[in-house]
């Protein structure tokens, strides 16, 4: 998946680990204070026989499509994983590994006007065809952003009504963003990540805060013109100097999901950190979130010193000490679970759940228990269908898994029985 697992000896580990706890109870912050109280939820089951869910879209109350990051979009019926292959983009992809793997189909996006036009968006990699001049080598693969259409009255995409959005070089395999989300402007917002690699090492001051670079980037763009796409007049940075206009916000090392809030119109990032810290971010027009100089709210480039002016810092932030990968979700603004009402549910990699909730000018972070949760998942995505449900994505595996490998769920969250 499109996060970052971070491997290091037992040693550095205990020094790390050690040194790092005794600042977070220094830390005077909302992750520390003032914490809610715990939820317990409940969830079950939809489906399985997945191979490496990534991410959904309701096209309808009764059907969900499910993406593997192989390739395919997977159909789900009245509850029910069919045969059906929506898509397919394995040959226009690269090769994806078994094991450890960051590439691959990413996301989907339903046009906001969907029911009428059948378009919908996704976000893969496709191999590379051009050298990067940071090296001279060919870069490492293309992630691309796509539009297709249904072909009316089926289950089945047009794969010749593919229209190439945008695309861009990535010189690693991993950092590669891959969230894309309808705004309550219409206008589309995808995510990139920084280039890849470790602690941003692209260029003088990183990707994520190299303005004439969408890495680091999250971009709105429309997508509702003839060509390709067009900027939106406003946008932040048109017009400036070195300046991609696409950007809305900087400062990003790989924010893996964006969701947006239905009731406040806000966009919600996860994004993922280095080696210490994970944290979600409200997208904010023009804002910089600072990486690589600072991750979450703490110095990263510099160590110490740091200079925080002009910065956004995150809504909230946890140690790594409670996970390792956030994965971004949802507020819920559905009716089944009136816990949730209004709050930001979202989790890690490994398998915490928490929820955020405003108090005043801070967000509080509190704990979910979720009953059903599959003791060896790993969440892989959320996804929220037409009447305010959340739903997770689980993989028993680290990547895809061998070939035919199916070890991916959908649940969905649901009130205590």
């Amino acid at each position: 998946m499109n996060i970052h697992i971070r491997l290091k000896t037992a040693t550095c580990f205990s020094v790390i680990l050690l040194s790092l706890m005794a600042a977070i109870f220094a830390l005077a912050s909302f992750t520390k204070n003032d914490n809610p109280a715990d939820i317990t939820i409940n969830s079950v089951k939809i489906t399985g026989g997945i191979q490496a869910p990534t991410s959904m879209a309701f096209p309808e109350p009764s059907k969900i499509w499910i993406t593997e990051q192989t390739g395919k979009i997977r159909l789900v019926k009245d509850g029910r994983l069919t045969n059906v292959v929506i898509l397919d983009l394995k040959d226009k992809m690269i090769r994806v590994n078994s094991g450890y793997e960051e590439r691959g189909l990413l996301n989907i996006a339903l046009h906001p006007e969907f029911s009428s036009n059948g378009k919908f968006y996704v976000f893969y990699s496709r191999p590379a065809t051009t050298q990067n001049p940071a090296n001279n080598h060919k870069f490492d693969h293309t992630d691309v952003v796509a539009e297709y259409k249904l072909i009316p009255g089926t289950d089945q995409a047009d794969e010749k009504s593919e229209r190439i959005i945008l695309t861009q070089d990535k010189p690693d395999g991993n950092h590669n963003g891959g969230g894309i989300v309808f705004g309550a402007d219409g206008y589309l917002y995808v995510t990139f990540g920084d280039g890849g690699g470790q602690h941003d090492q692209h260029g003088p001051i990183g990707n994520g805060q190299n303005m004439n670079t969408w890495l680091g980037k999250v971009l709105r763009i429309n997508i509702d013109v003839d060509s390709t796409y067009s900027v939106p007049k406003d946008n932040p940075f048109t017009g400036r100097f070195g300046t991609k206009p696409e950007i809305w916000a900087s400062g990003f090392r790989n924010p893996y999901r964006i969701s947006l809030d239905k009731a406040s119109k806000q966009l919600f990032i996860g994004e993922v950190g280095q080696d210490t810290w994970e944290e979600v971010d409200i997208l904010e027009k023009g804002a910089n979130y600072g990486w690589r100089l600072v991750e979450g709210n703490h110095c990263h480039n510099p160590e110490t010193g740091c200079d925080f002016t002009g910065l956004t810092p995150p809504i909230a932030e946890y140690h790594h000490s409670e996970g390792v990968s956030v994965i971004g979700g949802y507020v819920y603004n559905g009716k089944q679970v009136s816990s949730l009402k209004g709050k930001y549910l979202f989790g890690d990699w490994t398998g915490p759940v928490w929820y955020l909730q405003k108090a005043g000018n801070k967000w509080q972070r509190g704990k979910v228990r979720v009953k059903n949760f599959p003791a060896s998942g790993k969440i892989t995505g959320w996804g929220e269908d037409q009447s305010g449900e959340l739903y997770y994505l689980i993989n028993s595996e680290a990547g895809p898994g061998p070939a035919g490998s199916t070890t991916g769920s959908v649940y969905k969250i649901i009130k205590n029985q």
